[in-house]
């Protein structure tokens, strides 16, 4: 577990190393593993009283956050895989697993030992000005499978999926000074900082903000779209993918050397886990390559959890991508970027980089990940995918009422590797939220996307999950829907909504 050796003269590594660290470390692990191995199902509380307290912490949540929480939620800080305690004793499956961060699941012995490891060191949160070993450690791994089918090679550590993302702005900014623009997806999510909240393309994301980012918007890959636009031997796939090339050539033209950047979300999460063929993605990203315009490939949500560790990776665009961003399941996030995109000294700072537990079990993941079974086709994230799509076809195959056709989705089912979705009740807003509730009272932790249609969203502990727990957790889905599916009076699909092809945020 340790990284220290008898070579090492520090007496970090020598305290680190020490027989009575290591052995502290051992004894908790295990007495860990011991307790966790009693969580084997979903449960209720474990008494009235345990209830009742719950209840009164959660009002006591309610009023130091000034509002209540979404889901009543305050785990016990104990769990087993996929499954996680709350405070009152209660069990459930967590299928969200903190909108994708906790991909290793709950109380993992191997991980639970890094991070007592790194709660050894001598301050929690380590910054750029100085920083331990493990900072140095984590950002080599991190590049070390970044590059191998990238120019990356570089990487700015911070604490926030948003906050890289800023530092990847500025990047690019600088680069292409004094290009000011950013193009971006119809639907994208970017973070909620002021500039963050203004390129994600959410109205209510952004209220009250003063608009100064200026963004023009690119319509994503509509697969609906593509299938109505087959004509003759064209494939539906080619046309839309010209026609979103000619939108792109539209916006540099009206624009010249104005752009900065192209963001691009490889998979679209708070979109709707929206994908697209690679085709689509090289095609736009060429024609940045050849304007000057940066390619930033947006892996906050997609790392490691494709079918490879770097979402350009699995779809084969590493060779295009200048800069990007990752976070969540590695714990500490980073923005990368090529030596032609290094920054000058003095435009990226900060304080805290990460902490150290962060460092330490951020390194051991991008390990894990990176000798594990997890990718291609045989990995185990593909596994897991296709008996999530079995799971949902026998659902609609059971309960057809419960799927109703919507004129923009092609499956219900739907996502990419770990990032899953499946469409209820014809992706109508009200069902879909309710089901949300229902799913965490019966004891399945998921969450929504999309914005109309809209999506139930997984995002589940694949690095621990097995497989056959699927057919409990498909259990529950089904008794929620079957309570949710007697109040949803045939929901209509949505209104259509004009493509977004051309559309522009009025802020240019």
């Amino acid at each position: 577990m340790t990284q220290a050796t008898a070579h090492q003269a520090s007496i970090g590594a020598a305290f680190r190393a020490s027989d009575a660290v290591q052995s502290s470390i051992s004894r908790i692990v295990g007495e860990l593993e011991s307790q966790r191995s009693a969580i084997t199902g979903v449960r209720g509380p474990t008494s009235p009283e345990a209830r009742q307290s719950f209840e009164d912490f959660m009002k006591l949540a309610g009023e130091v956050r000034g509002r209540p929480m979404l889901y009543p939620y305050i785990g016990s800080g104990i769990g087993n895989g996929a499954l996680v305690e709350l405070m009152d004793g209660s069990v459930k499956y967590d299928m969200i697993t903190g909108i994708g961060v906790h991909f290793f699941g709950h109380s993992d012995p191997e991980l639970v030992g890094c991070a007592l490891e790194a709660a050894t060191n001598d301050v929690v949160m380590q910054g750029h000005l100085m920083m331990n070993e493990e900072a140095i450690r984590f950002t080599k791994s991190l590049l070390d499978y970044a590059g191998r089918n990238s120019n990356l090679r570089h990487a700015f550590l911070c604490n926030s999926g948003a906050m890289a993302n800023e530092n990847a702005l500025k990047v690019c900014y600088q680069k292409h000074a004094p290009a000011s623009r950013v193009i971006a997806f119809s639907h994208c999510f970017m973070g909620r900082s002021v500039t963050m909240a203004q390129i994600g393309d959410s109205a209510a994301g952004r209220v009250g903000i003063p608009l100064t980012t200026q963004v023009d918007y690119m319509p994503f890959y509509d697969h609906a779209a593509a299938k109505r636009m087959q004509a003759g031997d064209v494939s539906g796939q080619t046309r839309y993918i010209d026609m979103c090339c000619w939108h792109l050539e539209q916006y540099i033209e009206r624009y010249p050397k104005q752009h900065a950047c192209f963001i691009y979300e490889l998979v679209q999460g708070e979109g709707g886990f929206n994908t697209a063929p690679p085709e689509f993605f090289r095609a736009l990203m060429q024609i940045c390559k050849d304007r000057g315009i940066a390619v930033w490939a947006d892996e906050v949500q997609t790392f490691g959890r494709t079918e490879e560790m770097f979402c350009f990776d699995a779809l084969g665009l590493g060779d295009l991508v200048d800069v990007s961003c990752v976070g969540k399941m590695s714990q500490v996030c980073a923005t990368l970027y090529t030596e032609e995109y290094n920054p000058q000294a003095g435009l990226l700072s900060g304080t805290f980089l990460g902490n150290s537990g962060g460092l330490r079990v951020g390194r051991q993941i991008i390990e894990r990940l990176g000798s594990g079974d997890y990718y291609g086709k045989d990995g185990r994230i593909h596994r897991h995918h296709e008996v999530f799509r079995a799971g949902v076809r026998g659902l609609a195959q059971k309960h057809p009422e419960w799927f109703p056709a919507h004129h923009e989705v092609t499956d219900i089912v739907g996502g990419f590797g770990g990032m899953m979705r499946f469409t209820p009740f014809g992706g109508a807003k009200e069902p879909v939220l309710a089901l949300c509730k229902v799913l965490f009272d019966e004891g399945v932790v998921a969450f929504y996307c999309g914005h109309g249609p809209y999506h139930m969203r997984f995002l589940p502990p694949l690095g621990v999950m097995k497989e056959e727990q699927w057919a409990s957790v498909f259990e529950i889905v089904e008794k929620a829907m079957a309570k949710i599916a007697p109040t949803v009076p045939n929901a209509p699909a949505s209104k259509v909504r004009p493509m977004q092809a051309s559309a522009n945020n009025g802020r240019g």
